[in-house]
């Protein structure tokens, strides 16, 4: 049995009340803004220590590129904190990349929103013939920005190489009917995403009977 139980910021024995860097008195972390600067002006902060980014190695890596190219070589280009890829490697793993739909909903209203989903079935799952609707998929569309893809959700085998990949599209501002337009690699469990047509809103049964 493995048992992940998280991380503790270790903040409060380091100095930083010294010099009145704010920290979150319940967990630790430092907060900061988009440049990841401190209420410190001079002080920064990058990595699993942030309040409220994610715990991510690469997350902390890329901050920390971007941060020493804005402080030394003249750059203005912030960390995206929002249009992450990750995985979680599990039995069946599940990948995404920006916006979960529920802070979608809060970010955009959700009158300003498509969700895109269904089930589907891998082809290597046919012959020892195992449940047909067990994968999942889903897109969040921006409706006021040209159903732009603000989110996507896969539950599936090798789900961190499919969102790996469309992380980059993502990145490049994917909408709906670029992916419409795509041509799928078939049979790969990332088709999917090029033949999306029901709507969470229509209500319609997603449901599928074979690869």
């Amino acid at each position: 049995v493995l048992i992940a139980i998280g991380r503790d910021a270790c903040t409060r024995n380091i100095g930083l009340q010294t010099i009145g860097v704010k920290i979150n008195e319940k967990n630790g972390k430092v907060p900061v803004n988009d440049e990841e600067q401190t209420n410190v002006p001079y002080v920064y902060a990058i990595g699993d220590i942030l309040d409220g980014k994610l715990e991510l190695t690469p997350v902390a890596i890329q901050a920390g590129r971007l941060l020493a190219q804005r402080l030394y070589g003249g750059s203005s280009k912030k960390c995206d904190y929002v249009n992450v890829p990750t995985t979680v490697f599990t039995p069946l793993e599940y990948g995404s990349c920006g916006y979960p739909e529920e802070k979608a909903i809060d970010e955009y209203g959700e009158q300003n929103l498509e969700v895109y989903h269904t089930l589907f079935w891998p082809l290597e799952w046919t012959v020892p013939g195992r449940d047909n609707n067990t994968c999942y998929a889903k897109i969040i569309c921006n409706k006021q920005d040209n159903n732009r893809v603000i989110g996507l959700h896969v539950l599936g085998p090798n789900a961190g190489e499919v969102t790996q990949g469309f992380a980059a599209a993502i990145k490049c501002g994917l909408t709906k009917e670029l992916l419409d337009e795509t041509i799928g690699i078939h049979p790969t469990c990332a088709e999917v995403f090029t033949t999306m047509d029901i709507t969470k809103s229509s209500g319609q049964d997603i449901t599928q009977k074979g690869c």
